[in-house]
C-alpha cells in the first residue's frame, strides 16, 4: 500500500470507528463532522482495498480486515499520543486505574492478596486484575494492552518487552504425609529420594497446555532415565492437593512447597538431581517504562518481592534445606511464588 496515502486523522477515524461502529458517534468522538468521517472511511476503503465495515441496521460491522488492525491500530495511537501528554506530578492517592497482571496461580492467591491491600491503603481507586499465564503469548498480550505486566519464567519475547528479573525459583519435592513407598523405603522428611525410587513413583504435574513433561524429565534425560508422569494439572495449587491426598511425588517450586505444607498434610524432600532452576521475571511492554503510574506499580511488585525475601533464595537461605527447617526471614512471609510455565 502506499503509505504517502495514509494520514494520522484516517487511523484515528478508524480506531473510532472501531470503537463506536457508528458514523456519528465516531464523529463525535474524535471532533468531525458525519461527512468527514464518511470520506476517511472511503479514502480508508480505497487504500485497503477493503470495505472494512459494512451497515447492518444502525450499526458498522467491521469486516475481519478491519478487526484485525483494531489492536495494532489502537497500540500505534497510544504511542504516538504517549510523548505529547503533558507531565503531571503523579499521586497515587490520586490514581483511578485498574492494572491488570498474568502469571502463575500461586501469585494470585498469595502475593495479590497481602498486595493489593497495601496498595489499597496508599492508592485507594485503584484496581487489579490477575490472569491466569494459560490466556496467550505474552508479547501480544503486552502489545494489544490486555496485561499490564506478566510474571512469569525466563520467555522469549518481543524486542520491545522490557523485563526485570525478580527471584531464582529452585525445586523441592513433595510428598503425602506418610507416603507408603517412602516410609517404606525408610526416607524421612528432608532426606534426599533415591533416584530409582524417584524414577518408579507416580508424578503429577503442573502443565498449561497439557505437556506430561517438563525441566525434570529434560535432566532426567541426561542422564538416560525417566519418570513416571501420570497426573497433569493446570495449577500448581490443583497438584498439591492431588499431591496430599495420593500417591504422587512432584517437584514444585520451594517457594510454593514451603506454604503449602502449612496447610496441607505434604513432606518435602531433596530431589535426586540437579533440576534448572528458573529465575523469575517481571515482564512489561517498553512504551510504559517512563509513565509514572505503570513505574509506581512495577516499582511496588519489587518491594512486595523484596519484603517476602525471595531474591537469591539459594544463596540467602541455602536451598532446600531452609525448607524443611524453621522458618527463617522468606517463610515468615507467609507466600509462596515462582512462575515458570510447567512445573518441572
Amino acid at each position: 500500500m502506499n503509505l504517502n496515502a495514509l494520514d494520522l486523522n484516517l487511523v484515528r477515524v478508524l480506531d473510532a470507528l472501531l470503537r463506536e461502529k457508528s458514523v456519528t458517534r465516531a464523529g463525535e468522538q474524535i471532533g468531525l463532522s458525519q461527512p468527514a468521517v464518511s470520506a476517511a472511511l472511503n479514502r480508508l476503503r480505497h487504500t485497503l482495498n477493503d470495505q472494512l465495515f459494512v451497515r447492518r441496521g444502525n450499526d458498522m460491522v467491521p469486516t475481519p480486515r478491519a478487526e484485525s488492525l483494531a489492536g495494532t491500530v489502537r497500540a500505534a495511537l497510544r504511542e504516538i499520543e504517549r510523548p505529547f501528554q503533558p507531565a503531571k506530578d503523579f499521586d497515587p492517592a490520586r490514581l483511578e486505574r485498574t492494572f491488570t497482571f498474568m502469571g502463575a496461580d500461586f501469585f494470585s492467591m498469595l502475593l495479590m492478596p497481602p498486595f493489593a491491600a497495601r496498595i489499597a491503603a496508599v492508592a485507594p481507586s485503584v484496581s487489579f486484575r490477575f490472569l491466569d499465564s494459560a490466556i496467550g503469548d505474552v508479547s501480544k498480550l503486552l502489545q494489544e494492552d490486555q496485561i499490564d505486566v506478566a510474571l512469569e519464567r525466563p520467555l522469549e519475547v518481543a524486542e520491545w518487552v522490557s523485563s526485570v528479573p525478580l527471584f531464582g525459583s529452585p525445586f523441592a519435592v513433595i510428598a503425602a504425609k506418610g507416603n507408603a513407598e517412602l516410609n517404606r523405603a525408610g526416607i524421612a522428611e528432608g532426606e534426599q529420594v533415591p533416584l530409582d525410587l524417584f524414577c518408579e513413583l507416580p508424578h503429577a504435574l503442573r502443565s498449561i497446555d497439557g505437556s506430561m513433561s517438563g525441566f525434570t524429565d529434560d535432566a532426567l534425560g541426561k542422564m538416560g532415565r525417566t519418570r513416571r508422569v501420570t497426573l497433569a494439572l493446570p495449577h500448581f495449587q490443583a497438584v498439591a492437593l492431588a499431591v496430599a491426598s495420593g500417591p504422587y511425588l512432584a517437584a514444585v517450586p520451594m517457594q510454593f512447597a514451603a506454604v503449602a505444607a502449612k496447610s496441607l498434610p505434604l513432606g518435602i524432600y531433596r530431589a535426586p538431581i540437579s533440576i534448572p532452576s528458573p529465575a523469575v521475571r517481571m515482564y512489561w511492554h517498553a512504551r510504559h517504562d517512563d509513565e509514572a503510574p505503570h513505574r509506581w506499580i512495577r516499582e511496588q511488585i519489587l518491594v512486595e518481592v523484596e519484603a517476602l525475601g525471595f531474591r537469591n533464595l539459594e544463596d540467602e537461605v541455602g536451598g532446600v534445606d531452609s525448607v524443611i527447617r524453621p522458618p527463617g526471614r522468606w517463610q515468615r512471609a507467609g507466600a509462596a511464588r515462582a512462575a515458570p510455565r510447567h512445573s518441572p
